[in-house]
């Protein structure tokens, strides 16, 4: 991966996003304030982030963010950088500041940690598993309310790509757009001319299908539910004369990690699976006061 695309797989959302994202998570947890916390006496005080699980790190910004809002002269010094792979026991940052601040930032700064270190995790479990083959992982729209760009941004820490951000970013024909123009050709132009600078992803259901979706032109082929023979086949014909491999073929539903390797040998293109982001097992993360230890 070139230093471009590096840059391009880190970058995180606006600052604006991430503000937002903490102001919330910091309002439903604090209320009219921490009455734990206020039994502190407030001096200054240190913490460490330890990591309790093999992970691949993610989501300092929003960490750095939950203690800068309660702390603007915390100091936070990361051991770790974004997308590291990290073992079981390491140290990720310490941290100095006022003891209270420390306190009541925990909770939501751990929140975001843990959520989208599990995320990135996952995607670098799936991402290794295809290496080799060519097929990128992809994600899918379904993510936690809120949080849709801090995930999909955790994709892209682990390796993964993005598929559209939302409903507005590109167009998808399915077999209700097809069966409201009266053919997948039909419907393909009408998206083509109501929004011509938008991708255009269009899902088939059988080979008829895949050829008039090759034939209509199209930037990406969803096939969905094909059994192993004919998703072959669906690769031999895409990637044949006259089409030879320009439209690139994804697919989706029934991949997990015991079917994933198989399908991407098969020659597709890409792989969307929606558990990268819906069935998150937060990473165990814990920030304990004092030094770290050693």
């Amino acid at each position: 991966m070139g230093e471009a695309d590096a840059s391009a797989r880190l970058s995180p959302p606006s600052i604006a996003t991430i503000l937002a994202n903490v102001a919330a998570a910091l309002a439903e947890d604090l209320g009219d304030g921490d009455v734990t916390a206020a039994l502190l006496p407030d001096g200054p005080d240190t913490a460490y982030l330890l990591c309790k699980e093999d992970a691949v790190v993610c989501g300092r910004p929003w960490f750095d963010a939950c203690h800068r809002a309660l702390d603007p002269d915390v100091r936070i010094d990361w051991r770790v950088d974004e997308g590291d792979r990290v073992a079981k026991g390491t140290v990720l940052a310490t941290l100095a500041g006022r003891s209270r601040a420390l306190v009541s930032a925990e909770r939501a700064s751990l929140n975001f940690m843990q959520t989208l270190s599990a995320t990135a995790t996952v995607v670098a479990q799936y991402v290794d598993a295809v290496r080799g083959t060519g097929a990128k992982i992809l994600d899918t729209r379904k993510t936690i309310p809120g949080l849709r760009f801090a995930q999909k941004y955790a994709v892209r820490v682990g390796g993964g790509s993005n598929h559209r951000i939302g409903l507005y970013d590109a167009v998808m024909l399915k077999e209700n757009h097809i069966r409201a123009y009266g053919s997948l050709a039909g419907a393909a132009q009408a998206a083509r001319a109501a929004r011509p600078t938008l991708p255009l992803i269009v899902e088939v259901e059988s080979l008829a299908q895949l050829r008039e979706a090759l034939d209509a032109g199209c930037d990406r082929i969803l096939i969905d539910d094909f059994d192993a023979a004919t998703r072959r086949e669906a690769v031999r014909i895409a990637k044949s004369s006259p089409y030879d491999g320009r439209i690139p073929l994804e697919v989706s539903g029934g991949v997990d990690m015991s079917t994933l390797r198989t399908i991407a040998e098969d020659g597709v293109d890409c792989i969307s699976i929606g558990g990268l982001t819906k069935h998150v097992r937060a990473i165990d993360l814990s920030l304990k006061l004092g030094p770290p230890p050693g």
